[in-house]
């Protein structure tokens, strides 16, 4: 509606709208209310039971997790232990003389290297598998040479058990990475019906609070249009200030209200324009 078209229009035609509409929520609101309240009281506690779910899953995985990284910081903490112990073999001859190929091992880079990619890169479940299932093709060979080296060397034996702890513990994380990752799969669907239903409470919350503050301020609302229609709509005291105030400025060539607020906004721009 134009401005002007507005002005035409009676206060006491506005008065009456005014008050009609509010009688008219005063007595749908209550039905309103009822049926989100309803709808509330259904689906909360399917929130609460996936929300238990949920919280249950998180814990699954965090319990993975946290045995997956206590076993590679033991794992971690030795590895420069093993090296060591190798190179001291190595230097003595005595690894020479029981593998000539010992040079050309690279088990611990190779570990440390599918570590570096599980730690660091965004891999997908099925990549992650794939350097698990690597990591455990070598941590195997690992064991065979171990047994072999064990028998035949009675003065590697710190070194064979360290390194068998190194394989025990990578082990235990692969395991453990691999129970989170299907935690991780299994808890999604849960976690997406708790989202949904967390977002469908909040909506009907908002309704809810909107809808009593609506029907608290009926009363009020409805008291305040009827003495409008019964005293009229100038200053009626407290309350009840003068609303044909702006009305007559107006029709004075006032600016409206509208107007002055508009005016603020783009006052820069007209002040370029003067420029």
């Amino acid at each position: 509606m134009t401005s002007e078209g507005l002005m035409e229009i009676e206060p006491v035609e506005l008065a009456h709208a005014l008050l009609q509409r509010r009688m008219m929520l005063k007595e749908s609101l209550p039905d309103v209310i009822r049926t989100l309240e309803a709808e509330e009281e259904a689906i909360r506690p399917r929130y609460e039971r996936e929300l238990k779910g949920s919280n249950k899953a998180n814990e699954k995985v965090a319990g993975f997790k946290e045995i997956r990284d206590s076993n590679q910081k033991k794992a971690n903490a030795i590895v420069n232990d093993v090296r060591k112990l190798r190179e001291e073999l190595a230097e003595n001859g005595r690894m020479l003389s029981l593998d000539p190929k010992w040079k050309k091992e690279q088990l611990f880079e190779k570990l440390e290297e599918i570590e570096q990619k599980i730690q660091t890169s965004a891999l997908d479940h099925k990549s992650e598998k794939k350097m698990l299932n690597q990591r455990r093709a070598l941590i195997y060979e690992n064991d065979s040479w171990l047994k072999d080296r064990k028998a035949s060397n009675p003065e590697m034996l710190e070194y064979v058990e360290k390194r068998r702890a190194l394989s025990r513990y990578f082990r235990e994380a692969d395991k453990a990475h691999k129970g989170m990752i299907d935690a991780v799969q299994r808890a999604q669907p849960i976690y997406e019906r708790k989202t949904n239903l967390y977002m469908e409470l909040r909506e009907i919350k908002r309704q809810l609070d909107r809808a009593r503050e609506l029907l608290s301020q009926s009363d009020i609302a409805i008291t305040h249009w009827e003495r409008r229609l019964s005293d009229g709509f100038t200053d009626l005291g407290p309350g009840f200030p003068d609303l044909m105030k702006r009305k007559k400025v107006v029709l004075n060539g006032g600016a409206s209200s509208f107007a002055k607020h508009h005016g603020k906004k783009t006052r820069p721009n007209s002040r370029e324009e003067e420029e």
